[in-house]
């Protein structure tokens, strides 16, 4: 499957973003799906994982309440829905999918997006 994130850009603080992540092929569904960010000069960090069906989805403490994952089988798309932005929310973010059980490891990850630029302004 290949990836396209986009929907990044150059908030204020407290603004929003909402990211999107297109998925190319017949079998999205059968993909756990999930976001990762990488600031400069850190790791690569878990940020949200949503299951195939959509049914559940997780969260990083630092984003917990303020950050919503979605998608959309029919559309082959899942959405990462940024609310009261951060200065340290800026960060390339990553969409990525994996057969079996979603992780908050990267490596179990076998397709990943080229990434999409989020900067929030203090």
């Amino acid at each position: 499957v290949q990836l396209q994130a986009s929907g990044g850009g150059l908030v204020q603080a407290g603004g929003s973003l909402r990211l999107s992540c297109a998925a190319s092929g017949r079998t999205f569904s059968r993909y756990d799906m999930g976001w990762f960010r990488q600031a400069p000069g850190k790791e690569r960090e878990f940020v949200a994982a949503i299951s195939r069906s959509g049914g559940s989805a997780y969260y990083a403490d630092s984003v917990r309440g303020r950050f919503t994952i979605s998608r959309d089988n029919a559309k082959n798309t899942v959405y990462l829905q940024m609310s009261s932005l951060k200065p340290e929310d800026t960060a390339v973010y990553y969409c990525a999918a994996k057969i079996g059980s979603w992780s908050y490891l990267s490596e179990p990850y076998e397709y990943w997006g080229q990434g999409t630029q989020v900067t929030v302004s203090s």
